[in-house]
């Protein structure tokens, strides 16, 4: 038994091979099977009519100064991207009184 299966999504797993409909099987917050998971689950997520993705990696951001006071590094989570690979390097310095 799956603790979330994902059902009928476009999946696109950045191997570089055509997009497909299929299943994902998740359990232990892993995936443990992906394309045809015919076993039950505590919980379903119907994804008919969406593309679903390992997630993204952002290889240029501004975020070094906006991490920190934003914790979700919006909108780069809003849009998917799970990593961020390098910063601008363009880091604020701290205030002399701070």
């Amino acid at each position: 038994m799956y603790d979330l299966k994902i059902v009928g999504g476009m999946l696109v797993d950045g191997s570089g091979q055509e997009r497909y409909s299929g299943d994902i099987g998740i359990k232990g917050g892993r995936i443990v099977d992906v394309g045809k998971c015919d076993g039950s689950a505590a919980e379903t997520l119907d994804a008919d009519g969406a593309i679903v993705a390992p997630g993204f990696v952002e290889i240029h951001t501004h975020y070094d100064g906006q991490i920190s006071w934003d914790e979700e590094l919006a909108p780069s989570s809003i849009h998917g991207v799970t990593t961020c690979a390098r910063p601008c390097s363009r880091t604020c310095p701290p205030e002399a009184n701070a």
